[in-house]
């Protein structure tokens, strides 16, 4: 192989990081641009020994690197972009690289979905591991077990999570279709992603033709519980086992039993018992996901014990239900959710977890999915799970017509009015200084956003801190 100079145009993000990381395993030379690149993305560029240019730039690229490689989030107009097309340099989209440099020629095993990719694709590169097969993988986390969202090796086996987001500028199409998928996942399929999908049916197409790509030799392992799932598997030409908790789920979860050490429940393939399971996560979600990855392993030929041993060694994703600190008895959650599904099946996690514990919200639309009134009532029902809820202003709300916009305080006043504690304050401080007021022993505080959130976790923890400091004086 030929090693060549690869620039990345927004490498800040996380998925563009870990190309750079897989490039760099492979031998190549890899510089980038973006705006502002903070840790912990700066701090592992800067570990891969990535040369990492702060603004955009023509100079940037000069000399002429042999690939630019363009983010999805940056469009015409963009310094770099103008002078990348003047200059006839050569460029692609990040899935394009990927499918070129690392799947092609593999097994590439793709995790789709609405809900679940990326604890699934975690769990399944997991599994295989802990069976030998030393995969490859693309997570949109930091996955725990192996301390990183990416990893190459020789091995024929590349796990990656596949997204219905769009690819690039001069790419609309959503970045799964370039992923050569052989195996596939498929969880569950909702209405998301309001600003590039009109409407459910815009999104059933992109999933139709992301199964039809997979060849007749392939698998599909498809969520039996979605009903739009269901629907969409009949398009396939491969081999589809179903999975989920209801009885005609080929890969079913029976005898499901939840404490606040995790989760124990027997698998059944086709009806016959594989015996007993158990991991460190709650969630009816989570049982879901870890049946799915099953399905994959068994598929692969390994042995269900290796299979009981991997899941209950599973130490799940950063962000998702992670523990950020307890002070006085008051813990501190983060999680990624950001659609009412997720929102809900979050704190419905956080209440078999915590039984008797009181459960306070704080929600942040910040997604564009998350900013529509569409979601308007969906939220309203999804909050209703908490003891108490507080939704923050929408992020950058100008992105979203203001007819169309969710509105924090209906949704408050709409929880209110169901009896429920419900706050909408107007920024992250009043937000912190109402809980520093408010919180005592016992509380359980889920803080959901799919972005930093003004860093509010380490911001409501150290007023916790200083709280208890002068209690104590």
């Amino acid at each position: 192989m030929t090693a060549r100079h690869y620039h990345l145009i927004g490498i800040g993000g996380t998925a563009m990081a870990s190309l750079a990381g897989l490039l760099k395993a492979r031998g190549h030379r890899v510089t980038g641009s973006d705006e502002n690149v903070y840790p912990p993305t700066s701090t592992l560029l800067e570990q891969l020994g990535v040369t990492v240019y702060q603004g955009y730039r023509p100079e940037n690229l000069q000399p002429p690197p042999d690939v630019v490689v363009v983010g999805n989030a940056l469009s015409r107009g963009n310094p770099e972009i103008e002078y990348m097309l003047n200059a006839g340099l050569t460029y692609a989209s990040m899935p394009e690289v990927i499918k070129e440099q690392f799947l092609r020629g593999r097994h590439s095993i793709v995790i789709a979905g609405t809900h679940g990719k990326t604890t699934t694709t975690s769990l399944v590169a997991w599994i295989l591991e802990v069976g030998g097969l030393n995969p490859s993988f693309l997570i949109g986390g930091v996955a725990e077990n192996f301390g990183t969202s990416f990893r190459w090796t020789e091995s024929p086996f590349f796990v990656i999570e596949g997204d219905e987001y769009d690819t690039a500028f001069f790419d609309k199409g959503p970045k799964f279709m370039h992923y050569l998928p052989q195996t596939v996942v498929l969880n569950r399929v909702e209405f998301d992603h309001g600003d590039i999908y009109p409407d459910l049916d815009s999104i059933k197409v992109a999933f139709r033709r992301f199964i039809n790509l997979i060849p007749a030799n392939g698998a599909l392992i498809a969520d039996g519980d979605s009903a739009v799932v269901r629907e969409l598997v009949t398009a396939a030409w491969c081999p589809v086992d179903s999975f989920g908790l209801s009885p005609e789920a080929q890969w079913r979860a029976v005898d499901v039993r939840t404490s606040g050490e995790g989760t124990r429940f027997h698998i059944l393939h086709e009806g016959r018992d594989l015996g007993a399971f158990s991991m460190p996560l709650v969630g009816e979600f989570n049982v879901r996901n870890a049946l799915a990855a099953t399905a994959v392993a068994m598929r692969l030929n390994l042995d269900p014990r290796t299979i009981v041993t991997a899941l209950a060694g599973f130490k799940s994703v950063k962000r998702r239900l992670e523990v950020r600190g307890e002070v006085d008895g008051i813990i501190i959650i983060d999680d990624f959710a950001h659609h009412p599904t997720a929102v809900r099946g979050t704190l419905q996690a956080l209440r078999q977890k915590y039984p008797g514990h009181r459960l306070i919200a704080v929600f942040e639309p910040r997604s564009r999915t998350s900013r529509m009134r569409v979601f308007q009532r969906a939220f309203e029902r999804a909050l209703a799970e908490a003891d108490m809820a507080i939704i923050a202003p929408v992020y950058n709300p100008s992105v979203v017509p203001e007819g169309e916009r969710l509105s924090p305080e209906a949704i408050a006043r709409a929880l209110r009015a169901k009896g429920k504690r419900a706050e909408a304050p107007g920024h992250v401080g009043e937000i912190v200084a109402l809980l520093g007021g408010e919180l005592r022993r016992g509380d359980v505080v889920a803080i959901m956003s799919n972005g930093h959130f003004d860093h509010i976790h380490e911001t409501l923890l150290a007023t916790l801190r200083r709280r208890h400091a002068s209690k104590s004086v």
